[in-house]
Formats: C-alpha cells, structure tokens, sequence
C-alpha cells in the first residue's frame, strides 16, 4: 500500500477540478491567438487598390513596348486588359493581364482607361469600396496611375 508525503493513503488518482478548470482556460487563450493572428483571407482594399495600380502601370509600359493601344476595363466584377489588333479588341494573354475578380464585397466604378503607343492615356478614375473603406486611382493624360490611400 502507498502512501504520500503527507500520510494520505486513501486519496484517488487523477486530476482535480481545479487542474481540469486551468488547462481549460490554457487551451481557450491558446486558441484565441491562433484566431486573432491568422490571416484575413480576402484581401484589404488598399492591397486590391495597390495590385490594380500596378497593372495599370504595366499596362501602359506595354503600349509603349509593343506601339499598340492598350485598354484596361474596370466594371463592377473586376477588370481586364485589351490589346487593339486588327481592327478589333483582344484579350491580353499572361499572367499579369489575366481577368481578374473584386473580393466579396468590393464595389468599383465603371471605367476604361485607354493607353496610347506613345504612354498617353485618357484621364480616368476608379473608385473602389468595401465596408465603409474608400480607395480612389487616378490615371492622367501622361499616363502617370496614382492611388489616393484607402480610408
């Protein structure tokens, strides 16, 4: 027969309901910080902004490279990038230009930015929105794409 430290032979094996109530609270706070620093999988409107922004620069780096016009079309669902040949729009290929869908719950003004072969573009906006945020892109006739930041 066994008996402890303090002389208490009688006493059961296992856990208290005071250890039982600490490893709960342990494992709540633990899986707290896992909730609160794991990523927000849609991406933040600024980010959507910025990404949008720097293919419209490249849109029009590629007027420039291949001396034909170059139309980025920003509608409601998203947008997409045109090339002007033979008479016709066609669809840019690649990864870069490829048609590309807002976020669940992004709203954007409809727009057509047009890029000239010589980097020139026709003055345009985009607005976009998402839970009260705003983010606004602003295309001059130089062809010069600014972002004025979300708020």
């Amino acid at each position: 027969m066994r008996t402890s430290a303090t002389g208490d032979a009688g006493r059961a094996d296992g856990f208290t309901l005071v250890e039982l109530l600490v490893v709960i609270v342990i494992i709540g706070l633990l899986g707290s910080v896992v909730v609160m620093t794991a990523p927000d999988l849609s991406p933040r409107l600024s980010t959507e902004a910025e990404r949008l922004g720097a293919r419209l620069r490249l849109a029009q780096e590629e007027a420039l490279v291949s001396n034909r016009p170059i139309r980025a079309r920003i509608t409601a669902q998203g947008y997409s990038f045109e090339r002007w040949n033979a008479g016709a729009w066609a669809p840019l290929d690649g990864r870069t230009f490829r048609t590309e869908t807002w976020a669940d719950g992004t709203s954007a003004s409809e727009a057509s930015v047009l890029f000239d072969p010589t980097g020139g573009a026709e003055p345009a906006t985009i607005q976009l929105a998402r839970e009260g945020r705003r983010a606004a892109l602003t295309v001059d006739a130089a062809g010069e794409v600014r972002l004025d930041a979300a708020r």
